[in-house]
């Protein structure tokens, strides 16, 4: 298959044009013209892929940027945006009598649960919320609330290696990871793939953010809370000439290394992330100092908050915008660690719930309403999801298992169509029972809004073209704008 393949399915763009002719040269000038590319490309020249000299979106995207919020564990769908008022009816019943119960991974089914929680209907658009999200309920009319999520696998680590990588074994790509290598990075002295680690690294590890097969210089940089959000951010010789001399003779030992051996990926990738660290070093510092904010910004934050995993979490949403605003592509934002652990509530459902909403539930509403009041909402996706969802019956007495057919999700942001409920599951809640939406189908959309075809972006590997979604995957139409 030629190289110029995903070319020939539309017209050239002028940019596209400049890069494959002539050498290059008509597109070096348009580059010196502008310093870097909107859409930039930091590719590596060694890329084997069909998109090797794609240098943007395949189309007009909506969003520029992606704010990734990671409900790790799997946030109760029946608890939060998918009311069930037949829990209620039948609460303290044997579900085995009403319905099919699947097995679960810790085999230990109790009776039909209620939820703890009133559920309100908010904004023009008359959403039902839980008491959980008082402040996200007042942004509903931003929100698409998708109900019908559906997930290949019940236990965390490949759940979550299939809610990022769109694979359930370990070594894939995650999307960050695809959409930076489709897109390259707006600034480049700061990375295009940021994860914000507020305290709880998902079960599977760092393997959820890393770049697979794909070159190094495409895996996640986590930034970890505190006054040194990376190691080594702040040089250690006291004299910049001293370090300048020292990355220099670096690249001169690996730029010999090259010329013996060839194009290496891991050593190109290793220059290439040296010169983006010594960047680093004069940008972090500045992104991480939040004294320029006002104090209405960090109190619409919860920055002064009582509770410190909301202070805490405030700050990631606070830094989130931030990198929003300086170009980053792609940022996920992992769950604070309060004192029930992530929002996997197989016992001790209220109180462990409660404490996890309440540490995002004002952050996460701040930030839409920040982005909104800036005008970066329009050009920002924000998608906040776990892996799966809970079970409408107890485990043990007051708790919920695993349940990874059905789980609720939401968009908000660029290209999305706010106040939407889209899907639908059984009197239960335990069943999507219209309008099922995979995984792959979210990475699609994702990917649509970027400006990206799914079908497309792809890199050779394994001896055939791999893509984020592989075989499936279609966007969904009806949340769109």
């Amino acid at each position: 298959m030629s190289k110029y393949h995903n070319f020939m399915q539309r017209p050239l763009s002028r940019r596209e044009m400049l890069g494959i002719c002539k050498g290059g040269f008509g597109s070096l000038a348009f580059m010196s013209m502008f310093g870097v590319l909107p859409f930039g490309c930091s590719r590596p020249k060694n890329i084997a892929s069909d998109s090797s000299l794609y240098l943007g979106p395949h189309y007009m995207p909506k969003a520029k940027n992606v704010i990734f919020l990671y409900m790790d564990g799997g946030v109760s769908q029946v608890d939060s945006f998918d009311p069930k008022p037949r829990l209620t009816k039948e609460n303290g019943e044997d579900p085995k009598k009403k319905f099919k119960v699947d097995a679960t991974q810790f085999d230990n089914v109790g009776k039909i649960l209620k939820s703890p929680w009133e559920f309100k209907q908010y904004g023009e658009c008359g959403m039902p919320v839980s008491e959980l999200f008082p402040h996200i309920a007042t942004c509903v009319d931003d929100i698409a609330l998708i109900r019908s999520m559906v997930s290949n696998f019940p236990e965390h680590t490949n759940a979550n290696y299939f809610l990022h990588t769109g694979s359930g074994i370990q070594g894939r790509p995650s999307m960050g990871s695809w959409m930076t290598y489709g897109l390259g990075s707006e600034n480049k002295n700061i990375p295009g793939y940021v994860v914000l680690d507020g305290g709880l690294i998902p079960p599977g590890g760092l393997d959820n953010f890393k770049n697979g097969f794909l070159p190094a210089s495409y895996q996640a940089s986590i930034l970890r809370a505190g006054a040194e959000p990376v190691a080594n951010i702040r040089p250690k010789e006291a004299i910049q000439n001293l370090q300048e001399e020292k990355l220099q003779f670096i690249k001169r030992l690996d730029d010999t290394f090259l010329g013996k051996m060839g194009e290496v990926d891991a050593v190109e990738s290793a220059i290439s992330n040296y010169e983006l660290a010594y960047n680093m070093q004069s940008s972090i510092p500045e992104l991480t100092e939040f004294s320029e904010e006002s104090p209405a910004t960090r109190k619409l934050y919860g920055m002064d908050s009582d509770d410190p995993h909301t202070r805490g979490y405030g700050a990631q949403c606070l830094l989130a915008r931030r990198l929003v605003e300086r170009g980053v592509r792609f940022i996920e934002l992992t769950c604070p660690k309060v004192k029930a652990d992530r929002w996997d509530q197989h016992n001790n459902l209220k109180d462990g719930h409660e404490r996890n909403a309440h540490a995002v539930d004002q952050p996460i509403a701040g930030l839409l309403k920040d982005l909104k009041s800036r005008g970066l909402l329009e050009e920002t996706l924000v998608v906040w999801t776990g892996e799966f969802g809970r079970t409408p019956f107890a485990q043990g007495t007051d708790g919920r298992d695993h349940n990874p057919s059905a789980f609720s999700m939401w968009m908000a942001g660029a290209g999305i169509k706010g106040g939407t409920i889209f899907g639908r599951t059984d009197d239960y809640g335990y069943r999507v029972i219209e309008n099922e939406v995979t995984i792959h189908d979210l990475h699609a959309t994702i990917m649509h809004l970027l400006g990206i075809n799914h079908e497309h972006l792809t890199f050779r590997f394994g001896g055939r073209d791999m893509r984020l979604t592989d075989v499936h995957g279609h966007v969904i139409k009806d949340i769109l704008a």
